[in-house]
């Protein structure tokens, strides 16, 4: 569980990235799940995009991704959110 200055603090790094990963009318598959799990090993944050035609609003989506995943939801705006997972790469959170 991540202190609300450090979800400030990311909010602030999520803003500046693209949505790279879309969740569209076939809802959330093992796919998606584990391509956005290898984006989360990679970079420790990513931007999802809810499509229209989804079955899920973007805040129903991002709890589900927090569940499968072991992230954090940072950010839920409109039809996009921001998750994050912390490895070893990732900024130092401890400290803020």
């Amino acid at each position: 569980m991540i202190t609300s200055k450090q979800r400030a603090y990311l909010r602030g790094l999520g803003s500046k990235i693209p949505a790279n990963h879309q969740i569209g009318k076939d809802g959330i598959s093992e796919n998606i799940v584990k391509a956005i799990s290898d984006a989360l090993d990679a970079n420790s944050m990513v931007k999802i995009h809810v499509l229209e035609n989804a079955p899920y609003t973007a805040r129903e989506a991002s709890i589900i991704m927090v569940e499968k995943l072991g992230a954090e939801c940072v950010q839920v705006i409109g039809r996009k959110f921001v998750l994050w997972r912390e490895t070893e790469d990732s900024p130092k959170l401890l400290t803020i």
